[in-house]
């Protein structure tokens, strides 16, 4: 008996021992989360329900920010399809990224993305539509394209992840990017009268149907993220996987997209992340999209990497604060080769809540292209063809043409208290020398202190850098 109890307390105390082993162990063995990233192609904030957008019908995004986080101060790293994916795909800014810079270019090899290094952790990783692009992804010395393996379909993809294994997919879809069936805004059931135009455009049918246009083609990608939801749920994946939303650059419109002004670099962004995320949560913070890759790797337990200059979000997504985030940087390379010489419009800019400051470095250059058709788009090459482009650029008429398609100013500042839509550059004005002074000073010590080639040797190497895209004359 007594060499009975004595056993028993010898297994007690070992059982003591390991139990806090044990227990790491089950921590250890829980499932990573997964992660889906669903991406459109030229859709910009505000145009979205949640975002009080009234005209918009977006249910499937304004139910990801209901059940988790809705994000007010998100902007793509440049505004510019090529580049800003691959900001997302490295947590770069696009200046680190030599051909990454520009539209149809290439990404280097050495340049680590997140689907690789989540793939090496055993992540089961891929993509279907748009991924890193347009661009040559061979002349990188790839042997894929950087956002994974490719494949047809969502669900397709999903047949093929082992049950104890996370996955991570890009999901890029083509809307809203132009062209757009015209009168198929109108065809929707979406009213002109309803339409708030920008300023920066002439208010007219004309522009209204265009813009109601664009709406119904982010409609329809709010509908495939809609079956992308539906399919987590069918499979199973709902509650272990972080969900996020977000577009890449601004929209296809005169001022948007490829220019550092909001329309073309604010972009909706929502998370969810069940049992993480409280539901509800408005996040102010700035985050710009070169945040993509570390937060992705830091969901995944993976240390983010020392190279990646972008910061992960999960402090914010978990509620906490982060020291920085009221300031975000911005840039632009070369855009569609729409200039004598394949030249580009090199410009950067910082944004905070008071003020918009951006840098034209070659403010003797068109900023949307030349008048005249070089290789690419057409005339002002670097604004995507559409009714509201021709409208002015065809009549010439003003202010919109000024503020839309005319050479600018080295330097540009913005009140965006006084002057959120950012039509009246003040950078001239004495009253704020000193806001200019200390917007240009951030500027330039972020360039600096991430090695903007620009700021040491600015040579325009970067222009010659070879151009993938389509040549339609020259």
């Amino acid at each position: 008996m007594h060499c009975l109890l004595k056993t028993t307390r010898t297994i007690l105390w070992a059982l003591a021992l390991i139990s806090p082993l044990l227990a790491t162990g089950a921590e250890q063995a829980a499932p990573r989360p997964n992660i889906l990233y669903c991406l459109a192609d030229d859709w910009s904030y505000p145009h979205a329900g949640v975002y009080g957008d009234k005209v918009i019908h977006t249910p499937n995004f304004d139910r990801v920010a209901r059940e988790g986080a809705l994000f007010s101060h998100a902007f793509s790293a440049a505004p510019s399809c090529t580049p800003s994916r691959a900001a997302m795909l490295t947590g770069r800014p696009i200046h680190q990224l030599r051909e990454g810079s520009n539209l149809y270019g290439f990404l280097p090899k050495e340049f680590a993305v997140y689907p690789n290094i989540l793939e090496r952790d055993g992540y089961v990783v891929g993509f279907t539509g748009k991924g890193w692009a347009p661009g040559n992804f061979q002349a990188g010395d790839r042997t894929r394209n950087p956002a994974g393996p490719n494949f047809k379909s969502f669900e397709g993809f999903l047949k093929t992840v082992p049950k104890d294994k996370p996955f991570c997919f890009w999901f890029g879809s083509h809307y809203p990017h132009r062209p757009y069936k015209k009168g198929q805004g109108l065809a929707a059931g979406m009213k002109l009268e309803d339409v708030k135009v920008p300023p920066f455009w002439p208010d007219t049918k004309e522009t209204r149907s265009d813009i109601l246009d664009y709406y119904e083609a982010a409609q329809q990608f709010d509908r495939q993220l809609g079956e992308c939801l539906k399919l987590l749920e069918e499979h199973g994946f709902a509650t272990n996987t972080v969900v996020v939303v977000s577009g890449d650059n601004g929209w296809p419109f005169p001022r948007g997209k490829a220019n550092l002004h909001d329309a073309g670099t604010r972009q909706p962004l929502a998370v969810r992340w069940p049992g993480i995320v409280k539901p509800g949560t408005t996040i102010d913070a700035f985050v710009n999209l070169y945040d993509i890759a570390p937060t992705f790797v830091d969901i995944a337990g993976i240390h983010p990497f020392a190279y990646m200059t972008g910061q992960s979000w999960v402090p914010l997504l978990k509620g906490q604060t982060q020291p920085g985030r009221n300031t975000v940087f911005l840039e632009r390379e070369r855009h569609a080769n729409a200039r004598k010489g394949d030249l580009s419009y090199p410009a950067r800019a910082v944004r905070n809540d008071d003020y918009l400051y951006i840098h034209n470095l070659r403010p003797d250059r068109w900023p949307a292209g030349d008048p005249e058709r070089y290789v690419s788009v057409g005339p002002f090459g670097d604004c995507d063809d559409g009714p509201t482009k021709h409208e002015i650029i065809d009549t010439k008429k003003q202010p919109f043409f000024q503020w839309d398609f005319a050479k600018r100013p080295a330097d540009e500042l913005y009140d965006l208290h006084k002057d959120p839509n950012q039509l009246t550059n003040v950078a001239d004005r004495a009253e704020y020398a000193a806001a200019k002074k200390e917007m240009r000073e951030k500027l330039d010590s972020w360039l600096m202190r991430t090695g903007d080639p620009r700021m040491s040797h600015d040579d325009d190497h970067l222009d010659k850098y070879e151009y993938f895209g389509p040549v339609t004359y020259k």
